[in-house]
């Protein structure tokens, strides 16, 4: 079924998954090297709830081998760890075991290592087309992205160039300036020399618009699987070096840093991409919210056939039953 799809689509179709389990021993020691209790609650980069793991790799995988076949190799992106989800694999998809890849830091960093090892997703993903074996055309995914149900090739790579989700918004002027305004009164009142800005989905793409050159309006993804090419992106950096390693110091995320699917998609509409698609996404945050929250969206997904994905964030802070409710929920379209 695999080999077909590839030859009908006549290119082979990766994922990227940066991963890291936050509540491995020896990766916390490694974070806290590079810092103290102080500081965790002044770097947003830092907060706990970035690097926890509840397993939801697991899902992330299963499902995309059951809802893209068709997707070739399977990179999972770390530092120094493994998610172990071989068992999953071989008791629900025993054929699939050889796609599986685990990519260290030190393969996509190889020449950079005085950046590592880093905590910082924005310098990571900034790197990953530097994957051995890597294909031309990837998927981007975070762990906390599942498809619930079945994707075609076409819904990520249409004549050989990624299709985008998301809508054009207006140069977020009146943020920026909030954000400026906010930080020159903390630099009054605080005892320390250095404010650190919340790292902002949002802004960040901006911030790539801006490299090139978008003046009035930029693309804003969601958070859905992002297709990318990875030529282009590899080119562009191989041309603006500088680029490449701007901001790479930052351990943590940083609020200035751009976004680098965002550079990609713009890219992409810099080079007359206009292949655009519904967002078909359904985002969770399940954290504080009230009792039926996880139902009404689950009830959601269910109803609506044209959802093939969903986000599901921070879902280590949520509470234990509606934990449960989605990974039920998840074994249940699994067929776990």
């Amino acid at each position: 079924m695999v080999a077909k799809s590839l030859i009908k689509n006549k290119i082979p179709i990766d994922v990227v998954i940066p991963w890291v389990n936050g509540n491995d021993s020896k990766h916390k020691k490694k974070i806290n090297s590079y810092l103290n209790d102080k500081d965790i609650a002044r770097i947003p980069g830092a907060y706990n709830t970035r690097f926890v793991s509840v397993n939801e790799i697991k899902y992330c995988i299963l499902s995309i081998l059951k809802f893209a076949p068709f997707v070739r190799n399977i990179f999972i992106v770390t530092d120094s760890q493994n998610p172990n989800v071989e068992k999953y694999i071989k008791n629900s998809f025993p054929d699939r075991l050889n796609s599986i890849q685990i990519v260290d830091h030190k393969e996509i960093f190889e020449g950079f290592e005085q950046f590592l090892p880093t905590f910082n997703s924005r310098t990571i993903d900034r790197l990953l087309w530097r994957i051995k074996g890597l294909s031309n055309y990837y998927v981007y995914f975070n762990d906390d992205i599942f498809l619930i149900r079945n994707v075609k090739p076409e819904d990520w790579f249409r004549n050989r160039r990624p299709v985008m989700r998301g809508s054009w918004k207006f140069r977020p002027w009146l943020r920026i300036l909030g954000n400026e305004c906010f930080k020159h009164i903390q630099k009054i009142y605080s005892k320390y020399d250095t404010i650190n800005l919340n790292p902002s989905f949002y802004l960040s793409q901006w911030w790539s618009a801006e490299i090139l050159s978008f003046k009035f309006r930029f693309f804003r993804s969601e958070h859905t699987p992002h297709p990318i090419d990875r030529n282009r992106l590899k080119n562009y950096f191989k041309k603006h070096n500088n680029l490449l390693l701007k901001d790479m110091v930052f351990k943590f995320r940083n609020y200035n840093q751009y976004n680098t699917v965002a550079l990609a998609n713009h890219l992409e509409i810099y080079e007359e991409n206009f292949f655009f698609a519904p967002i078909q996404t359904i985002y969770f945050k399940p954290v504080n919210r009230k009792k039926n929250y996880v139902s009404k969206k689950i009830k959601l997904c269910t109803i609506n056939n044209a959802i093939k994905f969903i986000c599901i964030q921070s879902l280590d802070l949520a509470k234990r039953e509606d934990q449960e409710k989605i990974f039920n929920w998840m074994d249940d379209i699994l067929n776990l």
